[in-house]
């Protein structure tokens, strides 16, 4: 079993809804055909590196090997989890979590998308609730940061009925733009104070000394 050389494959976030989980073959696949099928309006680009603006066929190759370039990279002081969302059996979307020096910072950072015809259903609000228990109650991080564009309604108030407060701004150049990111941070009370989804971790123990835990 592949789990035994790679516990991650093991690990299972699971939410009222939905299953987060490390993608096999046939998930990314899946995953690959949301992206190319269109995640945003194509009039914005609510992303620093504006890769869906390829063609699909590239954009859904290029999540492939977005996904394959993380495992490769994969190092207890800089890790990247990127998991599916499944609802009903179906991919919808990806969340991920990432961490630098995480045993010394105890700070992560998340981000997500969703297929067009998943917006506006609370997916984005389940999906970043996982990862945020992940973090908190399974890796015993202290901190979880997370950005968006001022313009990115939806993302702003995902963070917010979670409990994110204010922390300033980043600006950033998007399709040859100066774009502004509001930043915001989570700390562990917040966290707690804000937890409103159910959510279960199975499979993390044998994982923990990927994440420098």
């Amino acid at each position: 079993m592949i789990a035994e050389h790679w516990p991650l494959f093991g690990l299972r976030l699971r939410t009222p809804r939905l299953e987060l989980r490390v993608p096999d073959l046939t998930d990314l696949a899946g995953l690959a055909q949301v992206a190319a099928a269109g995640v945003h309006d194509p009039g914005v680009m609510p992303f620093v590196v504006p890769w869906t603006d390829r063609p699909p066929g590239e954009v859904a190759r290029g999540t492939l090997q977005f996904h394959w370039r993380m495992w490769g990279q994969w190092a207890p002081d800089d890790w990247a989890l990127h998991l599916v969302a499944v609802h009903d059996g179906q991919v919808i979307g990806t969340q991920g979590v990432d961490a630098r020096r995480f045993a010394v910072l105890r700070e992560v950072g998340t981000g997500s998308w969703l297929g067009r015809e998943h917006h506006s259903r609370g997916f984005g609000t389940e999906m970043r609730a996982a990862v945020l228990a992940l973090a908190f109650a399974g890796l015993d991080a202290q901190w979880a940061i997370s950005e968006a564009f001022a313009d990115n309604a939806a993302s702003y108030g995902v963070s917010r009925k979670l409990g994110y407060a204010d922390d300033g701004i980043a600006r950033h150049v998007v399709r040859g733009e100066a774009v502004v990111g509001r930043r915001l941070r989570l700390d562990r009370a917040g966290w707690a104070a804000n937890r409103t989804i159910d959510v279960r971790i199975e499979g993390l123990e044998p994982c923990l000394p990927l994440f420098g835990c």
